[in-house]
């Protein structure tokens, strides 16, 4: 499995329609368990490694912002590891949280352009 995503069951639905396995999230908590599941093919709530799972063989993570921010510390840590899956963010299924910069937000003010 190269992809996985974990957001509300609406865009699992989506897609899985397209191929992407995923895991329906309604709180901080599934959020986490979803995330350690996948990233390191543990189940917290079982306490046993997960065989079979996704965890080891996904290489792209899809996140909503909205996971990413239940996350949190979590998601930071994962991301400076320099390990696979990559996370990617997406807009929820009302789109982007307020005060969420675009990729084309954070490029323009890396780089100091406006255009």
């Amino acid at each position: 499995m190269d992809y996985f995503f974990i957001g509300d069951s609406e865009l699992v639905t989506a897609f899985r329609f397209v191929g992407i396995a995923g895991a329906a999230v309604a709180d901080a908590a599934e959020a986490k368990a979803a995330f350690l599941r996948i990233t390191r093919g543990w189940d917290e709530t079982a306490g046993t490694v997960l065989p079979g799972d996704a965890g080891g063989s996904c290489r792209v993570l899809i996140i909503t912002e909205e996971t990413a921010d239940w996350l949190g510390e979590l998601l930071v840590e994962w991301q400076l590891s320099d390990r696979y899956p990559l996370v990617v963010e997406i807009p929820g299924i009302l789109g982007r949280l307020p005060g969420r910069k675009t990729l084309v937000d954070s490029i323009r003010e890396a780089i100091g352009i406006h255009v």
